[in-house]
Order: structure tokens, then sequence, then C-alpha cells
């Protein structure tokens, strides 16, 4: 298996792991509304953002979610959970942007 293979696997691990049961539930309305909020400030591109806010309730926990809005608004994820993020950014844009 090369680098780049092992290292995306090792990112969905953990993002696993991060929306497992035993964590926060989905992200709330309205941690799922400031995200929309954000992203448009980004991208003003409401197909993108309604999807990609949608998409977090499928992929990520309401505890990861918060690490998504701050990492939107500038902030650098923690290093423990940068291939996790990565993972994510990944699998929203698979969904959301066509021919990703």
């Amino acid at each position: 298996m090369n680098m780049g293979m092992t290292r995306v696997l090792a990112g969905l691990l953990v993002l696993g792991a991060l929306t497992g049961s035993a964590l926060a539930g989905p992200p709330s309305s309205e941690q799922k509304a400031e995200f929309y909020k954000v992203c448009m400030g980004i991208a003003s591109n409401d197909t993108l953002c309604a999807c990609k806010r949608e998409a977090t309730t499928k992929l990520i926990d309401a505890d990861f979610m918060t690490v998504v809005i701050a990492s939107m608004k500038g902030k650098t994820a923690p290093e423990e959970v940068t291939v996790a993020y990565d993972t994510y950014i990944a699998q929203s844009n698979a969904i959301c942007i066509p021919g990703y």
C-alpha cells in the first residue's frame, strides 16, 4: 500500500472515531447555520455551501464541526485532527463538487 493510501485510510479511521456514537451527536442547527454563513463569506456559492452544510450531518459530529468552523475562520486545525480534517474536506468535496 502506498503512503498516500495509508494516509487516507488513517484519516478515515480517525474520522470514523470522531463521528462515533460515543461522542457528540450530529452538528446542531445553530452550527449548521454558522457553517453556511462562514462558507458564504468565503465562497459566495449557495449551491456549494448548502450542500456542504448538509454533508456535515453525514460526515462529522458536533465536536468536529467546531473544529471545521474554526478552521474556516482561519484557525489552524489541531495537529491531532489534521488527517481527519483533510479527509472530511476530501469527502465533502467529493459529495458537493461534481467531478472532484
